[in-house]
């Protein structure tokens, strides 16, 4: 499988690095960026057999197997569009779109070319998932009550997290782990989902506590900032005992402890090249058996999510100015 990616930025780094630690079945095939010398230095420093000065250029080249988008969540939906436009399948970057009405139109756009695509959260990948629903499920902390999870990072100084038009804020780049935690241990089930925020001076939420509720009483309370570190711990709060997930983010290790605090099992999870390796391989599973969504994270998964997000900005007055 020949992988391009659209973008050389950060996480195109994280994506590359990837790639060349899995083996010859998957190719650094392209790159390309909106200017020629960083996609070429990008190319060569990453192994990259090829290197675009525009995006449209690389796409019209017909080795291409698979895109990973690995642009600013505001231009997620015009990328992913142009890839599709143009042929391709596609792994976008979380979060997929900055709404749910703009993933809805690239479902269905995909759909119409029998084109394959899914959203790049890495963690509905990473084998860490079925090993925390498989503890939990074995009865060890009895029957599981509730969540707490965050995840923070001090990063308001970065310039696209302080930009609503860059789709900025930590809902959509951190406060969407969390979320999605929530909804892989306890499924979509719910009754309600609220939050607070507080707003940076540019408009964007800086930091928020969200309430998800289900309909059996379960419930989650959730905290993300890009004002702050925290400990980016996940716990499952049950009758019997509780299990804490060091790193929500990327799964470290998982600790169970019973009713009287102390630890009783801990397991680590498989070693890893960056983690980032767990979606590639899902995207090269799914395209060599003619499918057009991965199972690890479905078209319906990714709408809800975002409609999910899109109720909390809604009731923060939160709206990104390219949204209709």
């Amino acid at each position: 499988m020949k992988v391009a990616i659209l973008g050389a930025g950060k996480i195109a780094r994280h994506m590359a690095n990837a790639i060349n630690g899995l083996d010859e079945s998957i190719e650094a095939y392209a790159v390309g960026a909106r200017e020629y010398e960083k996609a070429k230095e990008f190319a060569e420093k990453w192994g990259f057999q090829k290197a675009y000065g525009s995006y449209e250029e690389m796409l019209s080249d017909k080795e291409i197997d698979l895109v990973y988008v690995a642009t600013p969540h505001s231009h997620h939906f015009e990328h992913a569009k142009l890839c599709l436009l143009h042929g391709k399948n596609v792994l976008v970057e979380k979060a997929f779109t900055a709404n749910a009405s703009m993933a809805k139109e690239l479902f269905a756009l995909a759909d119409e070319k029998d084109l394959f695509i899914t959203e790049a959260i890495w963690t509905r990948y990473m084998p860490s998932r079925q090993m925390i629903l498989d503890i939990m499920n074995s009865g060890i902390i009895g029957k599981p009550v509730s969540i707490q999870a965050n995840l923070c990072y001090s990063i308001e100084d970065v310039p696209r997290m302080q930009n609503p038009a860059l789709a900025g804020g930590a809902l959509l780049d951190l406060g969407i782990y969390p979320i999605n935690f929530t909804s892989m241990v306890f499924g979509n089930d719910i009754s309600s989902i609220q939050g607070l925020c507080e707003k940076y001076h540019t408009g964007v939420d800086a930091q928020e506590t969200i309430w998800i509720t289900y309909k059996d009483g379960r419930t989650a309370s959730l905290f993300a900032s890009m004002r702050c570190e925290s400990d980016r711990i996940g716990v499952i709060n049950g009758s019997n005992g509780y299990m804490e997930i060091t790193n929500i983010n990327n799964c470290e290790k998982i600790s169970v402890y019973d009713n009287t605090h102390q630890l009783i099992e801990e397991h680590s999870v498989p070693k890893q090249i960056n983690g980032y390796e767990y979606e590639v391989l899902a995207c090269q599973k799914a395209l060599s058996e003619g499918k057009t969504e991965c199972m690890e994270m479905p078209h319906a998964e990714t709408v809800l999510m975002l409609e999910w997000m899109d109720s909390l900005r809604k009731a923060w007055d939160i709206k990104y100015p390219f949204e209709k």
